[in-house]
């Protein structure tokens, strides 16, 4: 049975899919205008991908921002993400800072999910899913491929060496570059679903053809999306309310 991931007011892994959008923000004017225009949206969870921020380096200035957008985000969940240049971010760091950041960051209790790249040193993902654990966040571990999509085989493997490290949730976003890299990722997400089920999966792919796979999670296994908000962080995005409309249409008809 596959487990629930509960944070604050949201339950991921049961229900309607939860939609999600980032804060983009270069500082912290930026992200508290932004902030401010997210929580007047109909999401579940907002997205700090503090790669964006100019003083990405500066944990203690991070911390200061992440204590302002908790006081204007509330009761709403928030994802922690540096995404790395080859994952698709906007910035690069060493694996020693990027150990550094996302434990001081998970240890002020702030946050609610952290997002992890699967393919970090194996002892880092354990130390900093140790950390997490022992302060109440989740850990999301994730894997993204702007150039393809790879084969069902390895995306179903990228899932169970996430299992296995001890992921709380499981995210892969993939480029396609013909529908049936489309297909192909669909069905892995129903597989993830149907076949193991252990843990909560994110599943998209990206760009105009990958549409499909941003509203279509509770027939494939999807349990969050990703919509924009005044800024999109990967191609694709669709605004949150559209999103929203959509969703609740294909639940209100999901038999």
């Amino acid at each position: 049975m596959k487990s629930v991931v509960k944070v604050r007011n949201v339950a991921i892994g049961e229900g309607i899919p939860k939609i999600c959008a980032p804060l983009v923000g270069k500082s912290l004017e930026e992200l508290m205008e932004e902030a401010s225009y997210l929580k007047e949206l109909p999401l579940d969870l907002v997205e700090w991908r503090v790669d964006f921020y100019d003083d990405f380096l500066n944990i203690d200035k991070i911390k200061t921002v992440l204590q302002e957008i908790r006081k204007l985000l509330t009761d709403i969940p928030i994802i922690f993400t540096f995404r790395s240049l080859k994952e698709g971010g906007e910035k690069e760091v060493t694996r020693e800072y990027y150990l550094k950041l996302n434990k001081e960051i998970i240890r002020t209790k702030l946050i609610d999910i952290v997002d992890i790249e699967l393919f970090n040193d194996e002892k880092h993902i354990e130390e900093i899913i140790s950390t997490a654990e022992e302060n109440g966040v989740a850990v999301i571990l994730s894997a993204h491929d702007f150039e393809k999509t790879p084969s069902k085989d390895e995306i179903l493997d990228r899932y169970q060496r996430a299992v296995s490290l001890g992921a709380h949730i499981f995210k892969v976003a993939v480029m396609p570059n013909s529908t049936e890299d489309v297909i192909n990722l669909l069905d892995a997400s129903r597989i993830m679903k149907e076949g193991y089920g252990n843990i909560p999966i994110i599943t998209m792919a990206m760009g105009n053809m990958g549409l499909i796979s941003r509203i279509s999670g509770e027939i494939f296994g999807s349990d969050i999306t990703f919509g924009s908000g005044k800024e999109m962080s990967a191609p694709g995005q669709v605004p949150v309310e559209e999103l929203r409309k959509i969703i609740d249409t294909i639940h209100q008809y999901n038999y």
